[in-house]
């Protein structure tokens, strides 16, 4: 088989490297045994070695190297901006992922480049170009004649908003909601920050001290033995500090996952973590969101989400493709009753009080704070060498 259409038709983007590497990845699993090409740009190469590999040259004719491309919205942008051989004139399909997270980044200004891209005139003519076509603001009988060839964006995420404000910064035209979920709330009287939990999830949270956190942790590797865990913290500092500490106290195959590592780092951390080489992922919400890990058994939020989306993703790390998961919250006393009534008014099928003993901690408090005064000068020395 040949390709028919050479040029690219399908546009995918994500918000970050790591979720462009999986998707692409999926991609090409799909078109494997197919003559459709896909290609990835999210700096993973160097700007000059993707571009090259934009095009390639067929006897007089130089035509697109990919049907699909797959990209992060600031490599996209610049290779639109700096006329690298990226044609967007005829595409289908506009894809964009974690769209909640993408409409926040709008400031960037990525989309109407993008539009701007499909729709803007280059250096096909009237006369030669086979799908010539203008942007659809209202439908009349002139924007109908000649047909053209519509541009379709496919939105999708677990937390998509509802807000109109928010929703007319996509451009949408004649919009339509699909959920994945059979049920009365997927509706459109569906209300806004309303969402739908995995069937197979169970949810706890465990009132806690502050300075108990950390032996919570350990209870749930060492003593419930829950692990393969994911564990998310509201910040990359708390992240490495409790990585730090994890490490120091021994026992625990443990792990962090955030802006502190390279791009190669985080896709092997990911890929050990997957294979059972990690108990314990420590993550911050930046680094994991939309990463879809197989086999995570247990989410535990050791900092509270401030807002019921990033709880949302949070704990469908979990029970994913129908496969059961626990998701546990460590709560301080202050924040219990505000924490309750979000997750209560965001759909959530029921969430259960969990109480951890003080005697079950109580084996591992000397070693605790020994660990503690480790890490204090551990903190130090690193402060020191920055």
């Amino acid at each position: 088989m040949q390709r028919v259409v050479c040029k690219v038709r399908a546009l995918a983007v994500l918000p970050t490297k790591e979720l462009a590497q999986q998707v692409y990845k999926v991609f090409a699993s799909y078109a494997e045994g197919t003559p459709l090409k896909g290609l990835m740009l999210a700096g993973q190469k160097s700007f000059a070695a993707e571009q090259a590999s934009l095009s390639e040259q067929r006897g007089s004719v130089r035509r697109s190297a990919a049907d699909i491309i797959v990209a992060t919205p600031g490599r996209l942008v610049d290779h639109i901006n700096r006329n690298s051989g990226l044609c967007l004139k005829q595409l289908r399909f506009l894809i964009i992922d974690e769209a909640d997270r993408m409409i926040d980044s709008m400031h960037q200004s990525w989309l109407s480049q993008v539009v701007a891209a499909v729709y803007g005139s280059g250096a096909e003519t009237e006369a030669t170009s086979l799908f010539r076509r203008t942007e659809v603001a209202f439908i009349t009988a002139a924007s109908l004649s000649p047909p053209q060839m519509p541009l379709q964006k496919l939105l999708f995420s677990a937390t998509l908003t509802q807000n109109p404000e928010k929703l007319q910064q996509l451009g949408l035209h004649q919009p339509r909601l699909f959920s994945s979920v059979h049920s009365a709330a997927a509706g459109p009287t569906q209300k806004q920050d309303h969402f739908h939990f995995p069937e197979g999830l169970t949810e706890y949270y465990i009132p806690c001290q502050m300075s108990k956190k950390p032996l919570l942790i350990l209870h749930f590797v060492l003593r419930m033995k829950l692990y393969p865990i994911l564990c998310f913290t509201n910040s990359r500092e708390t992240a490495h500090r409790l990585y730090l500490l994890v490490m120091l106290f021994g026992g625990v195959q443990a792990a962090e996952f955030s802006s502190r590592l390279s791009p190669w780092e985080r896709k092997k951390t990911l890929k050990d973590f997957e294979q059972g080489k990690i108990q314990l992922l420590i993550s911050t919400d930046a680094a994991a969101r939309g990463i879809d890990v197989t086999g995570v058994k247990c989410v535990i939020n050791y900092d509270a989400p401030q807002y019921v989306r990033t709880y949302v993703h949070r704990v469908g790390r979990t029970a994913r493709a129908g496969k059961a998961g626990l998701a546990f919250t460590f709560l301080l006393k202050v924040q219990e009753t505000n924490f309750l009534q979000m997750v209560k008014e965001a759909g959530s099928p029921g969430i259960q009080k969990q109480l951890v003993k003080p005697e079950n901690l109580k084996s591992m408090e000397d070693r605790y704070e020994q660990v503690l005064q480790e890490l204090a000068d551990v903190i130090k020395d690193e402060k020191s060498r920055c």
